[in-house]
């Protein structure tokens, strides 16, 4: 029996964590799932092992991705609303399955059931496929005996975070293609284009401008020193994904990235739309509202937005009202909080939410049409700069050249 240290989520909301001794991880899970918990981390504890040394497993094999999550829930929606027995369906689902992961997810959960097990705690038993929002929703779904339409839900939400995922992406990939460009070319222009011009400008044996001098060096610099600043470049690297794999670390990049000109509030629309998207739909599910605010902040992938997210629930245990605690955390503009203060008042905050999600993805997708128009004139003045450093930098020796020549 090995030693695993946890975090959970309990029926109220709240954070919950410790050790407790399990044959494997997928048994804690299911141990913490049986006692009505949410398993959201667990991890083999320091020492919790046979005493030897205890090396990172790394998993190099096919995962369990979105799309198997989508055809999954799609599937099952679909063979229970035509009466399929639960456990004929997974044994369908898992022949007719093409990623071998999704099997053998399918294959232990279908194990599980035939042992008793309910299909929330044969779920838990896998948390690297399964997310905490997933599984709060199956067992709502069991518990309200509406399993096929909960399944039903999770498709539709599932293909929503696949859309504004692709959407955040492709709002990084036109800026982050361009200053890589642009990275590039200067590397290239100090290595080959400045030394072949500082040959020829040597050779006129007099004093060199400022701007020149200061190109000719730093080229020289990343010349005979190329090796040391690849060495630093992998190692900024690896630093900063041990950093960002930090709770701090990550807290402050997640923050930092939502203020990134223009991408940044792209970011930001995208994360609220999914977090107003995910409340919905633990609200209409008959989620109470300070466990569907603690299962939300599990799905939005930004820790800054589901720092406030906390922020909102421990609000809402102390007795203030939603708007309140959302016009607290600063991230909601004045719009979305009278419509979540329209929800509160009419009882219909899960209709308002899912329209705030659906307006956060109408600006998401303008934003991205006219991303192109809102970069340009920074990228203009970038490379109007570049240029004019070298053109500085090459022409002012061959300007003085042509004067001295002409006296």
């Amino acid at each position: 029996m090995a030693k695993f240290s946890y975090k959970a989520r309990a029926p109220g909301g709240e954070l919950t964590q410790g050790v407790l001794e399990a044959a494997s991880a997928a048994a804690a899970a299911e141990s913490i799932a049986a006692g009505g918990r949410i398993p959201l981390d667990i991890r083999e504890a320091a020492g919790g092992g046979g005493g030897g040394l205890s090396l990172p497993r790394l998993s190099f094999g096919p995962k369990v991705r979105t799309v198997d999550l989508l055809l999954f829930s799609r599937q099952m929606n679909a063979l229970m609303k035509a009466g399929v027995p639960i456990m004929r369906a997974l044994a369908g689902l898992q022949e007719s399955s093409t990623n071998p992961a999704m099997k053998q997810v399918l294959q232990e959960v279908r194990e599980s059931l035939d042992s008793g097990r309910e299909l929330s705690v044969s779920l838990a038993r896998h948390p690297k496929a399964f997310s905490p929002f997933y599984l709060s929703m199956i067992r709502v779904g069991e518990l309200t005996g509406l399993l096929e339409e909960i399944f039903q839900r999770l498709y539709h939400h599932l293909d929503f975070e696949q859309f504004m995922r692709q959407q955040v992406k492709s709002a990084l990939r036109y800026p982050i293609f361009v200053v890589s460009a642009m990275a590039v070319a200067i590397v290239v222009i100090n290595l080959f284009v400045i030394p072949a011009f500082a040959k020829v400008f040597k050779g006129f044996g007099a004093e060199l401008p400022l701007m020149t001098r200061i190109l000719i060096g730093f080229s020289d610099f990343m010349v005979n020193w190329w090796w040391l600043l690849a060495a630093g470049a992998v190692g900024a690297a690896f630093a900063f994904r041990s950093w960002v794999g930090t709770e701090a670390g990550g807290f402050k990049w997640d923050t930092w990235k939502l203020r990134i000109p223009i991408a940044g509030k792209i970011i930001l629309k995208a994360t609220l739309a999914r977090f107003a998207r995910s409340l919905a739909l633990a609200l209409r599910s008959g989620v109470p509202v300070v466990q569907a605010l603690g299962v939300t902040a599990q799905t939005v992938e930004n820790r800054f937005v589901a720092h406030c997210a906390e922020r909102m629930r421990e609000g809402v245990e102390r007795g203030e009202s939603l708007l309140r605690t959302a016009s607290g955390t600063g991230v909601f503009t004045p719009v979305v909080l009278q419509m979540v203060a329209v929800g509160e008042e009419s009882g219909a905050l899960d209709d308002m939410l899912q329209d705030v999600a659906e307006m956060y993805q109408k600006e998401v997708e303008y934003e991205l049409k006219t991303l192109s128009q809102q970069i340009e004139p920074i990228l203009i003045v970038f490379l109007g700069v570049l240029v004019l450093i070298l053109a500085l930098g090459v022409f002012l020796p061959m300007w003085d050249l042509g004067k001295v020549a002409i006296k």
